[in-house]
């Protein structure tokens, strides 16, 4: 979806399941909520949903009273499925009815937190690119293998959008009001939360290694615990296979086999994700950043930067002024994966 198509979106309507995170909803509804108040005029329409219209509670018990059933005559522009936990037994025959029925609409389908597991059950993410929280994203991947699951924040792909959950959905909200109301708009709603920065959709959940991969695969977690702790001076493929007490070859075999990439590739990944970090949040000099995340040269430092998140780290710096970027990582990845293993060894 375009800009202008996501700028179209007035009326959203929160599908709650039970058990949903609280913290998850109340980000989203507040950005809508503030944007209404900066405006001074009814921008933006909500309305929680459930399958019968009897509220629900959420994880911390608390529910609201205020809850209507979807009217498929009079639908919002979009429909967000909100989770929590124990998602699966939240996902009941009539929610995939409603989302399958939903889906048959013009609307945006999306999801907070969990959520995105409904709507791969009800079928209706099939083929699409999405998120989900960190925490199910393994066993998800395995069992709907027809979606693309993304580490990322947020995601928005056609006309669906999801987000991991906890602070994420504000930063997905924000980019639905640029679309519409650009720039501005969003840096008065940061600045009334005390956000700091808007991510988007180039900004990863921190996902722990030993989540991604299961506890078991101790010797993977020791070596990328090594890589968190040597940013600034890198450690050699040689280094972290002695520190590790592997051999190199095994060291390799292990992050394929595991991560699907070289354990080089890895360690690129992890040092320009940290470099963006200090580029976006700190007032560091682009040479100074250099230097912290290991590289030797600030031409080698800003092609890495570029291939991966598609802008230089200067532009990345000037055009980032609480504008939510809404593209996808999906093509500047693939090129990275073919270019890390050169550059591991500068």
């Amino acid at each position: 979806m375009s800009c202008k198509e996501m700028s179209q979106v007035r009326h959203v309507g929160f599908l709650t399941l039970n058990n949903f995170s609280m913290i998850a909803f109340s980000n989203a509804i507040e950005i809508l909520r503030m944007a209404n108040y900066l405006l001074g005029q009814e921008v933006y329409q909500w309305s929680i949903i459930t399958t019968d219209g009897a509220p629900v509670e959420a994880s911390n018990g608390l529910s609201f009273l205020k809850t209507t059933t979807l009217d498929f005559a009079r639908m919002p522009d979009m429909l967000l499925v909100c989770g929590g936990v124990d998602v699966q037994e939240a996902v009941n025959p009539a929610i995939i009815k409603l989302l399958t029925q939903a889906s048959k609409h013009n609307i945006w389908l999306g999801s907070l937190c969990t959520g995105s597991y409904a709507l791969a059950k009800a079928g209706v993410l099939d083929g699409y690119r999405c998120t989900i929280h960190w925490e199910n994203m393994a066993s998800l991947c395995e069992e709907f293998p027809y979606i693309t699951f993304m580490e990322e924040l947020f995601v928005i792909d056609r006309d669906r959008c999801t987000c991991a959950g906890g602070t994420a959905p504000l930063d997905l909200m924000l980019a639905f009001v640029f679309a519409r109301f650009g720039k501005n708009l969003v840096a008065e709603i940061s600045d009334q939360f005390m956000v700091v920065r808007a991510r988007d959709s180039k900004d990863q959940q921190h996902i722990p290694v030993a989540a991604r991969v299961g506890y078991s695969h101790k010797a993977l977690v020791e070596v990328s615990a090594l890589m968190e702790a040597n940013t600034e001076e890198p450690l050699s493929l040689d280094e972290l296979a002695r520190l590790a007490g592997l051999s190199q070859r095994h060291l390799q075999r292990m992050f394929r086999h595991t991560l699907s990439m070289t354990p080089m590739h890895y360690y690129l990944n992890l040092r320009l994700r940290r470099a963006r970090v200090l580029l976006l949040q700190t007032e560091m000099s682009i040479m100074s950043i250099t230097v912290a995340c290991g590289f030797q040269s600030s031409c080698h430092f800003s092609k890495s930067y570029r291939t991966l998140f598609g802008y230089s780290p200067s532009t990345e710096r000037r055009q980032h002024q609480h504008a939510p970027a809404l593209h996808s990582l999906a093509s500047n990845t693939n090129k990275l994966n073919d270019y890390a293993d050169t550059l591991v060894e500068a």
